[in-house]
């Protein structure tokens, strides 16, 4: 029976040799394909604010 930690040390192994044997131009493509941060975290910053603002306000009427 294999533990948990042997699987994440198998499946991290697995990820770096194949980026190891990926050539260079993969890796360029791959990183070009990439969202931006913030394009990524847009939708999550006006709910985090929202979430925020609930909270202070909750607290003023207290």
């Amino acid at each position: 029976m294999a533990s948990s930690g042997d699987d994440l040390v198998k499946y991290i192994t697995e990820k770096v040799v194949v980026y190891m044997e990926d050539p260079r131009a993969v890796h360029a493509r791959r990183k070009a394909e990439k969202q931006p941060w913030a394009q990524k975290w847009f939708g999550m910053l006006p709910l985090a604010w929202s979430v925020w603002r609930s909270k202070w306000s909750r607290k003023e009427r207290q």
